[in-house]
Order: structure tokens, then C-alpha cells, then sequence
């Protein structure tokens, strides 16, 4: 059977022009998804996905479900000044935060996550929102007389903190050995293994100590704040590595919102002064100590 060559390659050209249609519209489309930016894809979906840790003032999620707290209401002031009107937030434990957020599973993190070295080289900070002292909440009275995380070492005292948090780590560096150093789950478990005697001594910034207390009503504890020989830390939003624009673009708007007075009247909600984080910087707190 005879073929007609002239056919077969029309046929070619056709196939081969609409094989350089398609490649050209997948590339297209890898092009335009490669240039939509974090803030872009925020903007577009109208929400963004945040981790909290439901720790009073620093964070809460309230009965109602609504989500509240110093850090996120900064954080959904400058989000809606972004173009960005609404925050979904998921509890997480601060030890988790960080691979959540490199993993993809937040767009931010908005729980007064403190800004440290270690954590700096690992993700991206804003400049720094909110600053607290450390404290302990002990019995009435401090029976066993601590001040000081070389003082719960030197004790048999056991001591309780969140699970990836500061707190943990000071009294693993000022020497409390494994056994002694009780992850807490949460403020309220804290309160209560306090009261039990299953620790001796509760340690978290003072702000939320005191807001522990507060809703404990329970006069048989009391706080002492500050720890001896330990800095005031401070704290900023984070974000993932790759979203150094999505930063930069939350840090303005962040100083766009202390310039207007609004970031003081949020703080005044929550028992934070709007003065420390101006004492500091993200800089300076990244070359610091951990």
C-alpha cells in the first residue's frame, strides 16, 4: 500500500506544533506559579496559617474558639494591613513550632516565640513585638527557697516548663539533670502538677504566670519574678527561610503599626510595655546569647 508523503508530514508538523503548544503552556504555568510570592498567595486565599501556643497573654484560644492573645492580635493587625483579613491558628508545642513552619504547615508562627541564635539560623524572625522577664511560680512562701536555676540545681527540686521552650533549656544549662526537668503540656497541667507536689516549681515569663495564677485563684501559690541572673527576653514573629520578602514586607507594616500608637493600645490589652521591644533589636538578639 502506497502512503502519501506529503499526509505524513502534515501530520508530524501538527502533532509537533501542538506538542510545542502544550510545553509551552506547562512552562507558562510553572513560570507564573514560580513567580506568585508567599504574600501574593496570602493576599489571593485572604487567610494565613499561623502557630499559636495557647499561653495567656502571649496566646489564647477562648472557649468560643476565638483566637486572641498579645502576639496574634499583632499579628492580624499587620496581616490585614498586608491585604491579608483573616488568621487560622493551630496549638502547637513550641519545640514544634520551627519544623512546622519549615515543613510548610504554618505561614507564620505568632506565639511569642523568642528570638535566640539557634533559632535564628534556622528560621527568619520580625523585628522583635513582645518582652517579658522569667519567672517561677512556686508554693507559698518558696519553701525550698529558689530564685535562681542554679538554685533548683543545687535543690531536689523538680521543675516543670513547655515542652521546647526557654525555660527547659536555662535549667538544663544551669545544670538540672534529666529527671528533674518535667515537660508541662500546658499552663493549666503546670498549675496543677504544682499543687499536686508533682514539681516544685513552674517556670514561664511572668505575664503568663501571672495570668495562671490569676484564673487559679489558688493562694497557695505565689510567683517570684524575676529569676535571678536571667535577661528580659523578647520576642518576634517567624517565618519560613525562603519568605525573606514576606518578612521584610511584615516588618514594615509591623513599624507602620507602632508608629500609629496601635501596637501600644493592643500590649495595654495584655499587660505587655510597648517600650522594651524598642530597647532591642532582631540583630542584636540574633548575635546574642541563646
Amino acid at each position: 500500500m502506497k502512503m502519501d508523503i506529503r499526509k505524513i508530514r502534515s501530520s508530524v508538523c501538527l502533532a509537533a506544533t501542538a506538542a510545542a503548544f502544550l510545553l509551552a503552556g506547562s512552562l507558562g504555568s510553572v513560570s507564573t506559579a514560580q513567580a506568585e510570592s508567599t504574600l501574593e498567595r496570602l493576599q489571593k486565599q485572604g487567610f494565613a496559617r499561623i502557630a499559636i501556643a495557647n499561653e495567656p497573654p502571649w496566646t489564647e484560644v477562648q472557649a468560643s474558639g476565638k483566637v486572641t492573645g498579645a502576639a496574634p492580635e499583632i499579628a492580624r493587625a499587620v496581616l490585614k494591613k498586608l491585604g491579608v483579613n483573616e488568621i487560622i491558628a493551630s496549638v502547637s508545642e513550641y519545640g514544634a513550632m520551627i519544623p512546622g513552619l519549615q515543613a510548610g504547615r504554618f505561614d507564620l508562627v505568632a506565639a511569642g516565640l523568642y528570638i535566640k541564635p539557634k533559632r535564628c539560623a534556622a528560621i527568619k524572625f520580625s523585628e522583635p513585638d513582645l518582652c517579658d522577664a522569667e519567672a517561677f511560680m512556686v508554693k507559698k512562701g518558696n519553701p525550698l527557697g529558689l530564685t535562681t536555676y542554679e538554685g533548683v540545681a543545687q535543690s531536689t527540686a523538680k521543675l516543670g516548663g513547655p515542652g521546647g521552650g526557654t525555660e527547659l533549656q536555662l535549667a538544663k544549662d544551669a545544670g538540672v539533670p534529666d529527671d528533674r526537668r518535667i515537660t508541662v503540656p500546658d499552663t493549666q497541667s503546670g498549675v496543677k502538677m504544682l499543687q499536686d507536689g508533682r514539681i516544685d516549681v513552674y517556670a514561664l515569663p511572668t505575664l503568663s504566670l501571672n495570668a495562671a495564677l490569676a484564673k487559679a485563684g489558688d493562694s497557695n501559690l505565689e510567683i517570684m519574678s524575676p529569676v535571678e541572673g536571667v535577661k528580659v527576653y523578647c520576642a518576634g514573629a517567624g517565618f519560613n527561610k525562603a519568605d525573606a520578602e514576606f518578612r521584610d514586607a511584615y516588618d514594615k507594616a509591623l513599624l507602620e503599626l507602632k508608629e500609629s500608637g496601635e501596637y501600644a493600645a493592643i500590649l495595654a490589652k495584655f499587660g505587655f510595655p510597648a517600650t522594651a521591644a524598642a530597647k532591642t533589636s532582631r540583630k542584636l538578639l540574633c548575635e546574642g546569647d541563646n
